[in-house]
């Protein structure tokens, strides 16, 4: 198991079109121990994802409230239903004007399609059976949101924010625009970069100080 028994986590690259449920599924298969995943990815988005491993299970809490950093395209002029490439999407024609996302502190409501549990249910499971509920409210921090570039259409942004942050929803505040690709390039200090590494807990411990201070 590669040292899996005794802790490790695996940094992994999801591809488009898996959940993230589905990968630990394949890797727990694979390696015959118990896995878990340290902060989801919806279906559509690709990026990183630290499958925890063996023992490494139990730092689940420690790891799932670091920063995240994406690379997100906007599509402008154009609205879905659920905010991303995936829902029903509607060409409206109108073009921000202005391509800036908001940072700092910033209040979103949780998206029908979000695992976010409502009422002992998840979002997303009313949401398929035709549901539309008012969803709660929540804050979160969007500590940088920088316009790459835009052109065609197109608005590519790099964003670094707190754990829980829905990226959809952040460019739906543009006005006509949804989140057609999205991509987590960090978790904390680990990059997607570095996808494919098996760390051993005492390396973990050693750039994240809450599994550090959990391990004492």
């Amino acid at each position: 198991m590669d040292g899996s028994d005794a802790g490790a986590i695996l940094l992994y690259d999801k591809p488009a079109g898996v959940t993230s449920h589905d990968v630990v599924a394949e890797i727990r298969r694979e390696r015959d121990c118990k896995a878990g995943h340290a902060g989801t990815l919806d279906p559509f988005a690709t990026g990183l994802l630290l499958i925890l491993l063996g023992r490494a299970t139990r730092l689940q809490r420690f790891l799932v409230g670091l920063p995240k950093t994406y690379l997100a395209t906007a599509r402008l002029g154009w609205r879905s239903s659920t905010g991303d490439r995936d829902g029903e999407l509607i060409e409206s024609g109108e073009i921000p004007t202005s391509l800036e996302l908001p940072t700092g502190t910033v209040r979103q409501r949780l998206p029908m399609t979000s695992a976010v549990r409502v009422g002992g249910e998840r979002l997303y499971k009313k949401a398929h059976r035709g549901e539309v509920i008012q969803t709660p409210l929540r804050d979160v921090e969007v500590h940088r949101a920088e316009l790459l570039s835009a052109a065609d259409g197109f608005a590519h942004y790099e964003i670094k924010c707190s754990a829980g942050t829905y990226v959809r929803t952040l460019v739906e505040t543009l006005g006509d625009a949804y989140c057609s690709d999205l991509r987590r390039s960090a978790v904390g200090p680990f990059a997607v970069e570095d996808a494919g590494a098996l760390l051993a807990v005492d390396r973990v411990a050693a750039v994240v100080p809450a599994v550090a201070e959990a391990l004492r």
